[in-house]
């Protein structure tokens, strides 16, 4: 049997259209963006937003110029902060940042830091007065030697208000003592007056006119709380340069100064830096004379007995009685008068016999050598 001759392959032909030439070229072109255009959209979709994202970054990294691509950079990592504005409404938007702006500002912002809040530096304490102490005070150098007995209460007499009242200051300045008498810086004839009752035996002392708490006047270039520390120091100075001799100074009335710490505590510093002791008069239970001169170390005593708030002869002796009541209690008693008649005709009477009562008559600085001696 005779085998079939095989059979011709067909031919395939193109259809007529795309044969054209003009549109093979078309093809091609469109085949190669097709291409390009995956390539860009698989390597640009993964650093096209980190790249977006880190755009300071990259930018004050590397400043590109407008003819050169973009150099590829490493992902950042994902705790770095993206610069952002608040708008009214909440919304937050990417600011983005010219590459020299970047650059500047990556160089001159400081590197992040905890700081320590500290309290506030404290002001450096004021140093202590420093007065001269033992033998070298002016105090113990201007008071009256006396000798103080063993075993035995001992009285101090303080007289206020001297020298203004002439007649009658002569006449206590007469009696016989020792008393301690404390004059107004404001006196005439201040020196020569406190130089005789120092020559008659007895102790001297400045009476510094300080404000009251009541209406009465204190006397010319009193101490006022309302003065500034300056002015206080100023008049004060003027007091106590007004003479010499004395061992220290008490307050005349002061009810109010003294009750006032702050306004007090310079006067006291300024007695202290000269080596002189303080006497609380007492005007006010809300002194702080004597708790200031306790920090101090100074020397200081405090008053006992006021001798003439009724000015008559019985009511003093009375006060004297008291006196030597309080002596024989805590060892001394110091009592303060004037140089009012009455007060004068007691003492003239009581001062004779003091010693036979088993009291011995002192200047104060005796019991403050005895009892307060802090410098």
């Amino acid at each position: 049997m005779a085998r079939k001759a095989p059979s011709k392959a067909r031919k395939f032909s193109l259809p007529p259209f795309l044969s054209n030439p003009f549109v093979l070229a078309l093809a091609a072109v469109a085949a190669v963006f097709a291409v390009a255009m995956g390539v860009a959209t698989l390597t640009g979709g993964r650093s096209g937003a980190g790249s977006a994202q880190q755009a300071p970054v990259q930018q004050a990294a590397v400043q590109p110029s407008a003819s050169s691509p973009s150099p590829s950079v490493p992902a950042a990592k994902p705790d770095a902060p993206v610069p952002a504005q608040h708008t009214a409404d909440g919304a937050e938007h990417v600011i983005p940042e010219k590459p020299a702006q970047a650059q500047a500002q990556a160089e001159a912002r400081p590197p992040a830091t905890t700081v320590a809040m500290l309290p506030p530096p404290v002001p450096p304490a004021q140093p202590p007065v420093q007065a001269p102490s033992g033998n070298a005070a002016l105090w113990r150098k201007n008071a009256l030697p006396t000798e103080v007995p063993a075993g035995k209460p001992i009285i101090a007499i303080v007289i206020d208000d001297m020298g203004l009242d002439r007649k009658r200051s002569a006449r206590m300045a007469g009696l016989h003592g020792p008393l301690t008498l404390s004059w107004l810086p404001y006196a005439r004839d201040l020196s020569a007056q406190s130089k005789a009752a120092r020559a008659n035996g007895h102790e001297l002392m400045l009476h510094m006119p300080m404000e009251p708490s009541v209406k009465a006047d204190p006397g010319p270039n009193a101490l006022l709380v309302s003065l500034d520390k300056g002015e206080v120091v100023k008049r004060f100075r003027a007091a106590l340069d007004s003479f010499d001799g004395y061992v220290g100074v008490n307050n005349h009335m002061g009810s109010r100064f003294t009750a006032d710490r702050a306004a007090l505590a310079p006067v006291l510093a300024e007695l202290h830096r000269r080596g002189l002791l303080w006497l609380d008069s007492r005007t006010t239970p809300n002194s702080a004379g004597i708790g200031l001169a306790q920090e101090l170390k100074m020397p200081w005593v405090g008053r006992d007995i006021f001798l003439d708030n009724q000015e008559t002869v019985a009511a003093v002796k009375a006060q004297l009685v008291k006196t030597e009541q309080v002596a024989k209690r805590q060892g001394y008693a110091v009592a303060i008068g004037h140089p009012h008649d009455a007060t004068i005709e007691a003492l003239a009477s009581w001062l004779p016999d003091v010693r036979k009562r088993g009291f011995v008559l002192v200047p104060v600085s005796a019991v403050v050598r005895t009892h307060h001696a802090g410098g």
